[in-house]
């Protein structure tokens, strides 16, 4: 039986979904709001979301970005009332798999949900099981052991030093404000003084960067946030 995240606060709509999915034989986990999405995430394993964009706590992008952070296969369904190209484009930027506009029909929907995870079963099946590895320069990180190759040979990472480098990652040359990276990273709750990302950004540059001062993949972004920079490899000649 496949289980299923259903992300909805509007309850009327989050209980009709419960029920016909359940009525195909899926296991439901309901919540309201993207605080308790990312909670629920990570209490459990699931084989798809089906996740409402404009929620109480977090929005549906930033709930997305979360999951991505930790899972990088796991199919996601959006459900919007927002039904411009920007805002399609804009959910699967995010990550997204599929999105459909509210109001929607019910078979569609379940067509859309089968067709994912057949998708995703497929996948599964073709997977190679190599490691989650992302090279850099010279250097690389393992974002499922925390390992990496940095300045002074293999170092351990922390979890969060790990989460913060990925989401740098992937959002490669682009800036990521303190507060985004707060608010992903560090789960949108109990908000910490943004200076808790710069300390981390420290120590990311004293394992990376051969002067940490003058960065060549780590850059900051006066007052914003930072940027990671991917850049050739150099050899010595």
């Amino acid at each position: 039986m496949n289980n299923i995240l259903l992300v909805e606060d509007e309850e009327n709509l989050q209980h009709a979904l419960k029920l016909n999915l359940e009525l195909e034989n899926y296991h439901v986990v309901a919540v309201g709001d993207g605080k308790k999405a990312i909670e629920a995430f990570r209490e459990r394993k699931f084989d798809l979301v089906v996740l409402d964009i404009m929620l109480p706590e977090m929005d549906g992008y930033m709930v997305c970005e979360n999951i991505r952070l930790h899972d990088q296969n796991i199919p996601i369904l959006f459900l919007s009332a927002k039904n411009t190209p920007a805002e399609r484009v804009e959910g699967l930027k995010k990550g997204g798999d599929d999105y459909l506009t509210k109001p929607f029909d019910l078979e569609e929907l379940l067509l859309r949900i089968k067709k994912l995870l057949e998708k995703r079963d497929k996948i599964k099946a073709l997977d190679k099981a190599l490691p989650n590895i992302f090279h850099f320069g010279n250097f690389w990180i393992n974002f499922d052991s925390h390992q990496a190759q940095g300045i002074d040979g293999i170092i351990e990472l922390t979890k969060k030093e790990t989460l913060l480098l990925k989401l740098l990652i992937e959002n490669k040359n682009t800036v990521v404000s303190r507060e985004h990276i707060l608010k992903v990273v560090w789960d949108y709750n109990v908000i910490p003084n943004t200076r808790t990302v710069d300390n981390f950004m420290l120590s990311l540059r004293k394992y990376f960067e051969a002067d940490p001062k003058n960065p060549v993949f780590l850059h900051s972004s006066r007052g914003i946030g930072y940027k990671f920079v991917d850049q050739m490899v150099v050899n010595a000649s």
